[in-house]
């Protein structure tokens, strides 16, 4: 198989959460545990931080690995989803993993995957890790997929654990109160290793608390930054993410890393030396468009105040969803002001246009249904002014449709 008949095989073959949903979703470790097996256990040959959270994880994920990068660290990065290529998922020092590792990588393994029912992100799991030990990286940041307690990356042993935030999102698996969601988070503590938490409430620091006394493992509380560190990374919801990532480096440097003197300029170097896309991005100018992969309660609301920032004569919003989240929460945070073009992402879990429109009028939006995410943006380019603001977003997959 080429790479794209081996990509082919991979979506048709493997359940995958990111495009059908629940039916996807393996609530245990069995199945990475007998995959780390067969592939000799490559989750203990090399080092790791791992991090977890609601919001932010994938922004934490890659700043550090921008640092440990610059340092001159052989830095591996395991994110999940991807946003264009598959290949994003897997990267050591911003590079993604080749097309032809993995073709081999399937094809060596496809009957193992087939044969014990893997999901499509266990097997990207394995995939990582086999090729971060292949190419004996010096540090592998790798974020969670979903939860923590239950995520197939949760085989690893790290040198730090991270949570970033806790609040509603995936409430069908998690649980749907933030104590019950901590829990799962929580998950990633591991015995007599640090966790830094980065945004806590009463309810959580509770969970925290319990399960770090539990594994004798010293809990790190983020404070706001006085140091000033800034990142290329835009939005004022990344002020949260630096002093994690402020006190997470600190922290590994008393551990042996040397980190510190690289930080500020790795930090404005993010995008460039890991890849990463989606994150308040503006894609093009007269009109502005921006977009942002945000897409639960919390996310949306602090992109919503970013948004409310600008300047723009009349807003436009570009705006999908995938039809298992609860979407009430969500669009009552959306100014009602703006002008709508409803879209449906190009999967199944997308929620139809049409359904997200008549959701949408009980919250004053009122707007236009477009058969594709590529004809609602064309459409409000088209109608826009040159000061206008047209934002993108609702879902990751609409913003990877427009990128």
């Amino acid at each position: 198989m080429n790479y794209q008949e081996t990509l082919d095989w991979l979506f048709a073959q493997l359940p995958m959460y990111q495009r059908i949903g629940q039916s996807a979703y393996k609530a245990d470790l069995n199945n990475t545990l007998q995959l780390m097996q067969w592939l000799d256990h490559p989750e203990q040959k090399f080092r790791s931080v791992h991090v977890a959270g609601t919001n932010g994880k994938g922004s934490v994920s890659h700043m550090l690995a921008a640092i440990f990068q610059k340092a001159g660290y052989k830095t591996g990065l395991y994110t999940s989803p991807h946003l264009l290529d598959f290949r994003e998922r897997i990267r050591i020092n911003g590079q993604m993993i080749p097309e032809e590792v993995v073709v081999r990588f399937v094809e060596k393994h496809r009957d193992v995957f087939t044969d014990t029912g893997l999901s499509f992100f266990e097997m990207t799991v394995g995939m990582a890790f086999q090729y971060f030990a292949d190419e004996e990286v010096d540090m592998a940041i790798v974020e969670v997929g979903m939860g923590g307690r239950l995520d197939s990356t949760n085989v690893i042993t790290p040198e730090l654990s991270i949570i970033t935030n806790i609040s509603l999102d995936h409430t069908q698996f998690l649980g749907n109160n933030l104590a019950s969601i901590a829990r799962e988070k929580a998950g990633i503590i591991k015995e007599n290793i640090s966790v830094v938490i980065g945004e806590y409430t009463d309810e959580t620091q509770a969970v925290f608390e319990t399960i770090a006394a539990e594994r004798n493992a010293k809990i790190h509380y983020v404070q706001p930054s006085v140091s000033g560190w800034v990142s290329d990374l835009n939005g004022p919801y990344q002020k949260a993410n630096l002093a994690t990532v402020e006190k997470s480096v600190h922290i590994l440097q008393s551990q042996g890393y040397d980190l510190l003197t690289h930080s500020t300029q790795a930090l404005q170097e993010v995008k460039k030396l890991t890849g990463l896309r989606g994150r308040w991005e503006v894609i093009s100018r007269e009109p502005k468009v921006i977009v942002d992969t945000g897409h639960n309660e919390a996310g949306v609301k602090m992109v919503i105040q970013q948004v409310l920032n600008e300047t723009f004569r009349k807003l436009h919003i570009v705006w999908g969803m995938v039809g298992d989240k609860d979407s009430t929460g969500i669009l009552s945070l959306l100014p009602a002001d703006a002008h709508y073009y409803f879209c449906k992402p190009n999967i199944p879990r997308g929620k139809e246009a049409e359904q997200l429109k008549k959701e949408a009028v009980a919250f004053n939006l009122r707007g236009t249904t477009h058969s594709s995410v590529r004809e609602a943006l064309d459409t409000a380019q088209k109608k826009a002014h040159k000061d206008d603001l047209i934002f993108v977003g609702g879902s990751t997959f609409v913003v990877a449709e427009v990128l």
